[in-house]
């Protein structure tokens, strides 16, 4: 499906709302849901969502032959592991820190490319990556650190672990010979994620116990819903609309959207380790997926 220009960019920046504000609504829910169960309450919504509109569009068909890596990969890493280790991190740091660490996805494709996909590392792409790293170690606040103040490996790691398992995902897809639309399969995509996150949560968390005020459940229906279901059909429709490196670097912009929102509802603190570790990683992910770098590789 393909919208023109106009429309695609405004759709992409949708996106970039909804994905920047998530990881704020997300932060709010783990206070009162166990991570597991809201991973999983996530899917289910965007699950539910998605069986209404491709029920009412025609778009609800088995897979065919050849759908079943794309399946797997995307529900195992992109949404499965992705949601556990988002969920989990928002547990020890807050979200604006943590949409930051977890939008690296981009800064560890260009190693990934280069390791299993036999792309070359020019040195301009090189430099972007040692540019992120430098950022993402600004962002663990190296003296709060050293002062035992604030900082907890674990959160980190997890949402580390996040951008990792993303990466996975993304490396997989490039070189995906796609058979349906990436739309055709979300239905089963969600539906293996929100099956295994269920399971997972059942035999790590116990039966959900919790209960929810009326701003949780709205908070809940916009992971699942703009966050979950309506961004990652608006991806496939910007993607075949826009150039690839256009949506992908539109989309880098949800960070600072997250970091925003994080500091008016969270009262997320913005220090200069936060504002430097941003220029420094957004820098070097532009740095590597700059077109000349592209062209070089």
């Amino acid at each position: 499906m393909q919208i023109s220009r106009r429309k695609a960019i405004a759709l992409l920046l949708l996106i970039v709302f909804f994905w920047g504000t998530t990881w704020v609504a997300m932060g709010a829910l783990v206070r009162e849901i166990a991570p597991v169960w809201l991973a999983s309450f996530r899917y289910i919504i965007a699950l539910a969502a998605v069986i209404l509109v491709q029920g009412a569009s025609g778009n609800l068909a088995l897979p065919r032959k050849g759908d079943t890596p794309i399946i797997l990969v995307v529900a195992i890493f992109s949404l499965t592991l992705c949601s556990i280790t988002m969920a989990t991190g928002l547990q020890f740091v807050p979200p604006g820190r943590s949409v930051v660490l977890g939008y690296t996805h981009s800064l560890w494709v260009v190693p990934g490319a280069w390791l299993f996909l036999r792309e070359e590392l020019p040195p301009k792409r090189l430099a972007g990556v040692i540019l992120g790293i430098s950022g993402i170690i600004t962002l663990c606040d190296p003296p709060a650190i050293i002062h035992g103040q604030g900082f907890n490996p674990l959160g980190y790691a997890m949402l580390l672990l996040n951008a990792l398992s993303f990466s996975v995902a993304i490396l997989y897809t490039r070189r995906h010979i796609w058979v349906s639309s990436p739309f055709q399969v979300l239905f089963w995509q969600f539906l293996l994620a929100a099956t295994m996150l269920s399971l997972l949560a059942l035999l790590i968390e116990g039966p959900p116990d919790f209960s929810l005020s009326p701003l949780n459940i709205l908070l809940l229906l916009h992971i699942g819903i703009p966050g979950g279901a309506l961004a990652f059909w608006a991806v496939s429709v910007v993607s075949s609309s826009l150039p690839a490196t256009a949506t992908s670097l539109g989309i880098l912009a949800a960070p600072l959207v997250g970091i925003f929102f994080s500091a008016i509802f969270m009262n997320e603190r913005i220090d200069a380790s936060l504002i430097a570790a941003v220029f420094m990683i957004l820098g070097g992910i532009l740095l590597g997926n700059s077109p000349k770098a592209s062209k070089s590789a």
